[in-house]
């Protein structure tokens, strides 16, 4: 997939449509690559690093945070697999895993919610709310400024179309299309560009 196909979306609900086409895929392809690796510490292993478990590359989100900051949340998630797969929901996940490597060095909210994703997908624990890190905030303020604020926002709340979408698909899609969206309101005409598949 290039940033450059020309696509006839109008409006947010064919930008919604243009995200079940074009990016669902590759997210599903992502997190499913989770589920099949060998073991869970391999999967945690991968999950912490930011790194595809079958190409080993680099996730975009987290190409800035230095390696030893990776390598300790690896640690750190590791030493405590037991409290990990005892989760019985995302949200205790995402708690536990913010308490474990947030206080590292360049770890923020992403960081913990990519993690969180990555590693949930291996243990059947999904997003049931969309989390709202920098990317999302921005995407959603465009659409309900009064939402902007929260740290996760309930599928019912959201605009209809986006609710045809999975809890962590619109926090990717709220994110990926952040830039289109604000443009709805005053020119719902069709997107020129599709956004860059790395997202936020």
């Amino acid at each position: 997939m290039t940033a450059t196909r020309r696509t006839a979306a109008t409006g947010l609900e064919a930008l919604v449509d243009d995200y079940i086409q074009w990016m669902r895929p590759a997210r599903e392809d992502e997190l499913s690559q989770f589920r099949t690796v060998r073991t869970d510490v391999d999967a945690i292993s991968s999950a912490a690093l930011a790194r595809n478990p079958r190409t080993g590359k680099k996730h975009s989100h987290q190409r800035r945070i230095p390696q030893p900051s990776l390598e300790k949340s690896k640690s750190r998630l590791v030493k405590h697999l037991s409290p990990v797969r005892s989760t019985k929901s995302f949200q205790e996940l995402i708690e536990l895993i913010n308490h474990l490597i947030r206080p590292i060095d360049r770890v923020g909210e992403l960081c913990v919610y990519d993690t969180a994703l990555r590693i949930g997908a291996r243990l059947g624990r999904e997003p049931e709310k969309v989390y709202v890190h920098a990317g999302t905030r921005d995407g959603i303020r465009k659409l309900d400024s009064d939402l902007a604020n929260r740290e996760t926002i309930e599928m019912d709340e959201l605009p209809v179309p986006i609710r045809k979408l999975k809890p962590c698909e619109a926090e990717d899609f709220l994110c990926v299309y952040k830039d289109y969206l604000g443009n709805l309101r005053e020119s719902p005409g069709a997107v020129s560009r599709r956004p860059r598949t790395s997202g936020c």
